[in-house]
């Protein structure tokens, strides 16, 4: 015979599988699993709740407006489980004993930031009017390098004669110790972003300046970016959700994945975020550009300067530099590193 009480009925209820559409996918590598917010290409939803954090769609011109709207605060968490160290392998794993989301294409090029001192590197720049300082070891974190210019910008180049950058993931964990008031730049948000497929970002040569910019603001709200030229043809931010408290003060990790899908003529975007700081990682965007992303000019302002690009032009083109970027941040930051992934499609 067998009894059951209400309680017991409560709690195996609460293990009972939620509903489809509310299910969590799973992304496998090398046997080692994490979880995505992400149940497909349109919705970021939560294994605890079924509210919706984010609406992203393919970006068509009709979808545009709606990408943008940012949705309510808070969100459910937590939205990870554990990653079992044992399950790590070395194929799993970076240099740094980071998580990989994509495994390391055949053959494909992999840098890695020298923590010993960032500088004593060929294809590596800080840029000529910014400095760092070496931070001691602390609250568990090693050592790290701190940034204080309101406008960082820390680029991996390619050597002439290398393939460059194009189906990529970065990684890097920073610190945000403070936020600046710029003066100058007051119209610049406070992010954090890691950007790819373009060159040079000068007035001098503006067609040079594309990229593809998934970034992560102070207030813990996530999106993405696209500049076909620089400075007058950047996209608004898509992608939009708020999907951790604001990150001020803690150690966190930040993933920007890209590559090209559908033969190259579409480009999958992805971002991650380890919001404890302990190698546990979670997708908090996932768009696709298939067209009608648009540059946020006038015509006569975008088509001023001549690239032969449509407004909205989807970048599947690869590009000489990977660049990591803060704007009005004082920012500490370690481990960083771009991979050529072997593109899953």
């Amino acid at each position: 015979m067998i009894f059951t009480s209400p309680i017991l009925i409560t709690i195996l209820l609460a293990f009972l599988p939620i509903s489809t559409s509310n299910q969590v996918t799973h992304l496998q590598d090398h046997n080692n699993t994490w979880d995505s917010i992400s149940s497909d290409n349109s919705t970021l939803t939560s294994r605890t709740n079924s509210e919706t954090l984010n609406k992203v769609t393919n970006v068509t011109a009709s979808s545009t407006a709606e990408a943008k709207t940012k949705p309510s605060f808070p969100l459910p968490t937590p939205y990870i489980t554990s990653i079992k160290g044992t399950n790590l392998t070395k194929n799993s794993i970076d240099k740094f004993g980071i998580k990989k989301i994509y495994p390391t294409k055949m053959g494909g090029r992999e840098w890695y930031v020298n923590m010993n001192n960032p500088v004593n590197d060929s294809i590596f720049s800080i840029g000529s009017d910014q400095n760092i300082t070496k931070q001691s070891s602390g609250e568990g974190s090693g050592s790290s390098w701190r940034i204080s210019n309101p406008e960082a910008r820390m680029v991996v180049t390619t050597p002439a004669g290398i393939a460059q950058w194009k189906n990529v993931e970065i990684t890097g964990y920073v610190k945000v110790n403070s936020t600046i008031n710029n003066r100058h730049h007051k119209d610049m948000p406070t992010d954090i972003a890691w950007l790819a497929r373009g060159g040079r970002h000068n007035n001098d040569i503006p067609c040079d300046g594309t990229a593809l910019i998934g970034g992560i603001h102070d207030d813990g709200t996530v999106g993405w970016k696209k500049e076909i030229w620089f400075t007058g043809g950047y996209t608004n931010e898509t992608a939009q959700a708020q999907v951790a408290n604001p990150i001020i003060g803690r150690w966190i990790g930040w993933k920007v994945v890209m590559y090209n899908i559908n033969n190259d003529t579409a480009v999958k975007m992805e971002s991650y975020l380890d919001d404890q700081n302990n190698n546990r990682w979670v997708q908090v965007t996932n768009l696709t550009d298939n067209g009608g992303w648009y540059a946020d000019t006038s015509g006569k302002q975008f088509y001023s300067v001549d690239c032969g690009k449509p407004k909205d032009y989807i970048m599947t083109n690869a590009g000489p530099n990977v660049m990591f970027r803060s704007d009005n941040l004082i920012l500490d930051f370690k481990n960083l590193s771009t991979r050529e992934i072997q593109s899953p499609d």
